[in-house]
């Protein structure tokens, strides 16, 4: 199958750390949205974008690109796509899709408008129609519509790559497996000095700043993905890939990494979530109160994703809990880089602390801030001099 365009999902706002990594890859970069980014290549580049990006959620190839303005008309110019070439009639095949255009009030009609085009192409030319259903186990094929403007891909992840397979235990409130990897890309902590993460809660962080330092490729524990249920696909290749990613990750990272948390219940998940993922060996974990974490000598950046919201907590004792934070910031951690993930500015103030960089994240669709602090030795003004 011959170059197209292949473009990157990703959670809002994290756009600019994908981008860098597709440029890591050797892949150009075409375009830049809020939540993706286009590339250009074959699909055997999708193998490499689905096992090495560390922030990228969905890997969609380029099939097909036309003018539509009804199901109708959609489902016409979907039909003359030559599905047979591309997949098997023994495939269970899903559609999803993002539409966007007044003929479509609910978008899982343009969903069964694209699949029964697809199937019909089948009955018509093989004579038998792939199963299809919800699940994104097997082929995934996804339509994005916007006024009159269709553009088919075959979606070569299937899953979310955000799902990786090791957080067997989530715990509340998680931290989605693709932003924490951008916000320790966001840190440049790449595995030189140390990574304390109190209050770790499952351990997301922790476990994804261990991949990252040793260069561990995120998709390694996935054995499943869309691109796998493709004609084009060859096992042989994608086990050569494998090898070769496991060759180049290194064994330790320069520096340790601390997680902590109060609750023993979930130091342990953790722990089974860094085992799952194969780096509980690198992580040193402990049960503490975020203020009682061991904060290593030789500095390294210390995370913080404290609650910031009325569901997590009470108002008032997250004032007290912010402002503990800059406490432990200013007396224990200095000659590190402090970050404070939240997404409640107001309590951001009770830090107490001025910030050096703001750097903005969703989660979800709660707008975040990434607060970064230089926690000198001694004053600022020795600190300059």
């Amino acid at each position: 199958m011959s170059k197209s365009r292949i473009v990157v999902t990703c959670a809002k706002g994290i756009s600019s750390y994908l981008g860098e990594e597709i440029l890591g890859l050797g892949l150009p970069i075409l375009s830049e949205g809020i939540s993706n980014i286009e590339t250009e290549g074959s699909l055997e580049d999708t193998l490499r974008l689905n096992l090495f990006l560390h922030t990228g959620h969905r890997v969609l190839f380029l099939l097909k690109e036309f003018k539509a303005r009804h199901p109708e008309e959609l489902y016409k110019r979907v039909i003359d796509i030559p599905w047979e070439d591309y997949f098997s009639k023994d495939s269970t095949l899903c559609v999803t899709s993002s539409v966007d255009t007044e003929t479509i009030r609910d978008s899982r009609f343009a969903n069964v408008k694209c699949k029964d085009a697809i199937v019909d192409r089948f009955q018509q030319r093989i004579g038998k129609r792939p199963d299809s259903g919800p699940e994104r186990t097997g082929v995934v094929v996804h339509l994005y519509w916007k006024v009159d403007r269709c553009l088919v891909y075959l979606d070569t992840s299937g899953e979310p790559l955000s799902k990786r397979g090791y957080r067997k235990i989530p715990l509340e409130a998680p931290m989605q497996e693709t932003l924490a990897a951008a916000v320790v890309l966001a840190t440049e902590w790449k595995g030189e000095g140390n990574f304390v993460n109190p209050m770790c809660g499952s351990g997301t962080l922790a476990i994804e700043a261990a991949g990252i330092a040793i260069g561990k490729a995120p998709g390694l524990l996935r054995n499943n993905f869309g691109f796998m249920h493709l004609k084009a696909y060859r096992a042989e290749t994608w086990k050569e890939l494998r090898k070769k990613a496991r060759t180049q990750s290194r064994k330790a990272p320069g520096g340790k990494i601390v997680a902590t948390d109060m609750r023993p219940e979930a130091v342990q998940a953790a722990k089974q979530n860094a085992m799952t993922a194969g780096v509980e060996h690198l992580i040193e974990f402990g049960v503490c109160d975020y203020s009682e974490t061991p904060v290593p000598d030789l500095g390294g950046v210390i995370v913080l994703n404290p609650p910031y919201g009325e569901r997590l907590g009470d108002r008032k004792q997250l004032e007290s809990l912010y402002q503990g934070i800059g406490d432990f910031f200013k007396k224990k951690c200095q000659g590190y880089r402090g970050y404070i993930f939240t997404g409640n500015m107001d309590l951001s103030k009770e830090v107490g602390l001025r910030t050096k960089r703001r750097l903005p994240f969703y989660n979800g669709e709660i707008e975040c801030r990434l607060l970064e602090y230089e926690l000198y030795e001694g004053s600022r003004k020795a600190k300059k001099a």
